[in-house]
């Protein structure tokens, strides 16, 4: 008797749409994003609420996804949420990604082990702020998982976010691992004062805005 096939993996997707990447290093590149539908945390500053709102995503079987990427032609994909490792085919759909010859990037929140996911993927890790309203979710353990292809994003919602990541910064060395982004909540933080903040503490990380709110305006959905 013929060994029953599994069935092929889905995933909960909100969107695949090809794009100007908006933020990370890899900002102001044409990039195809996956985003995937769905997040357990819900930080206070969400800019993609829509995308964990009851019934937002629609099942895709992961060949169908990678179909749909390819037929974009753009070599850079970003797998991203919600929360995309919430999702347990997430490292699988990277996997066949990565086999096609895609440059793939992840962004997680950090709040699940980011060792689920194959070598390859460029990791994308916010370390969720104080303001944020989760912060208590932190998966700690994540920094001893970055590698010098990974980055790692703290948005700054108030000065005191700000010391609050300046010193995890400087007390992890996170600077000698990887790259390191500050970014301002859009709205809540003038870049200026972050810069100056920066500046004034000479603290090696990157400042980060959101480009694509400064392309589309912040309430753009789709880009």
């Amino acid at each position: 008797m013929a060994t029953p096939t599994a069935p092929e993996p889905t995933l909960s997707v909100y969107e695949i749409l090809w794009t100007i990447q908006g933020e990370s290093t890899y900002v102001g590149r044409p990039c195809v994003l996956v985003r995937l539908a769905g997040c357990v945390l819900g930080c206070r500053y969400c800019d993609t609420p829509q995308a964990h709102a009851a019934g937002a995503g629609r099942a895709m079987a992961l060949d169908e996804i990678v179909r749909a990427v390819a037929a974009l032609d753009c070599p850079l994909v970003e797998i991203t949420g919600g929360e995309p490792l919430d999702q347990a085919a997430c490292p699988e759909l990277a996997r066949r990604l990565l086999a096609c010859d895609f440059e793939v990037l992840v962004e997680t929140s950090g709040c699940r082990p980011i060792d689920l996911l194959p070598p390859g993927v460029v990791r994308i890790m916010d370390v969720k702020c104080p303001s944020s309203g989760v912060a208590d979710r932190n998966d700690w353990a994540n920094l001893d998982r970055l590698t010098a292809r990974d980055e790692v994003k703290f948005v700054i919602g108030d000065r005191a976010d700000y010391e609050w990541a300046r010193q995890v910064v400087l007390e992890r060395a996170l600077a000698g691992r990887c790259e390191v982004l500050f970014a301002p909540v859009y709205g809540a933080i003038d870049p200026r004062a972050l810069a100056e903040w920066i500046l004034a503490d000479r603290l090696p990380v990157r400042l980060q805005v959101q480009l694509h709110k400064v392309i589309w305006g912040p309430d753009a959905q789709g880009v």
